[in-house]
């Protein structure tokens, strides 16, 4: 089942911003909880599965807790000492605004996870040049952009396979990571600049002529069903807050 089948990729775009971007006025850790509930809920519906948007979020939820240390240490105190040294205080207050935050982060990136799975680049390009009327020049060198970090990814697993065809990938983990990733930066940049060449010589963007689509991109009633369907995840998250008490605009109480 995936409800977004058919939706317009702009209108997934517009959807992220939707969803995440009203859980900016609340700090609390209650509203962020909620929204990645809904979101898990809704995952599934959108066509990825739990385990599969675990996956994808497994760096998350390494990178998260770290996001919610200085606020740990360095918050306005309030309620209960545990620790002090210096200008270092955790405290109730503190403690609570941590979790709010690394919370948070999840709960706004999580959104993104489930509504960037399977967008396709050529057709997120024709959308933001159709429906939102992106100069045709900057839409067809995002385009290329993101169709080159595929050729990154082959790039890298190529020069894994190379490394340890040699014998060299077990030996010093990290200065080969930093050798891969100069290799990887050195064949970006050729075929970075190889593509502008060809782009330029093309004429992309030097005409005033009105481009030519290929394909039509539109908007319709599953777009407007779709951006109904991701505006629970705010409605639902803030309000259950405001119902609770834990409503805390921008963290100042």
């Amino acid at each position: 089942m995936n409800l977004l089948h058919g939706v317009n990729p702009v209108t997934r775009v517009a959807a992220i911003a939707l969803a995440t971007t009203p859980l900016l006025l609340s700090l609390d850790w209650l509203s962020a909880l909620v929204a990645i509930a809904v979101t898990l809920v809704l995952a599934p519906l959108c066509g990825l599965s739990l385990p599969a948007l675990l996956r994808r979020s497994a760096p998350l939820l390494v990178i998260a807790p770290l996001t919610g240390i200085s606020m740990l240490l360095y918050a306005r105190p309030g309620g209960r000492e545990y620790f002090s040294f210096l200008t270092i205080h955790i405290t109730d207050n503190s403690l609570m605004l941590a979790l709010a935050v690394v919370l948070r982060v999840l709960a706004g990136v999580l959104p993104v996870l489930v509504l960037s799975a399977g967008i396709d680049p050529t057709e997120l390009g024709d959308g933001l040049a159709q429906v939102w009327r992106l100069p045709a020049r900057f839409v067809i060198a995002s385009v290329a952009a993101v169709r080159l970090l595929t050729l990154v990814r082959d790039d890298a697993a190529s020069l894994r396979r190379a490394r340890r065809a040699r014998g060299v990938a077990d030996k010093g983990r990290l200065r080969g990571a930093f050798t891969l990733l100069f290799g990887l930066l050195v064949s970006s940049l050729r075929r970075g600049s190889k593509l502008a060449v060809a782009m330029e010589a093309r004429g992309f963007g030097r005409t005033d002529i009105p481009r030519t689509w290929a394909r039509p991109s539109t908007v319709g009633r599953r777009d407007a069903a779709a951006l109904a369907l991701w505006a629970l995840v705010p409605i639902i998250a803030l309000g259950s807050a405001w119902g609770a008490g834990t409503w805390s605009f921008l963290g100042l109480g």
